[in-house]
């Protein structure tokens, strides 16, 4: 990394875990979230149709804004490599 370069700095999005409850890729979903400090907002798309259509198939299904970043299994690997390419955005957004 640059010199001077500080990784608290930098202002990840906002993510939302599409999630419902029983769902055991959602629970592990949310665990592995929370062991490699993501920070997210867990929505339960139980009832709510439009969320229902949309990822209902998927759940759990990890979205920054309106952009999908993975569906499914999240393993930490898989979290970790995601964690790596928004840091690398957000240093690009920050030198802009």
């Amino acid at each position: 990394m640059p010199s001077g370069f500080n990784l608290s700095e930098l202002t990840l999005p906002e993510l939302t875990l599409y999630s419902r409850p029983g769902c055991h890729l959602c629970e592990q979903a949310h665990a592995h979230l929370l062991a490699l400090d993501y920070r997210f907002t867990e929505v339960d798309i139980t009832g709510k149709a439009e969320l229902e259509r949309l990822y209902g198939n998927d759940i759990p299904v990890l979205v920054a804004g309106n952009r999908v970043l993975l569906k499914g299994v999240f393993s930490k690997s898989r979290l970790s490599t995601l964690k790596l390419m928004l840091v690398r955005e957000a240093r690009e957004r920050q030198s802009d």
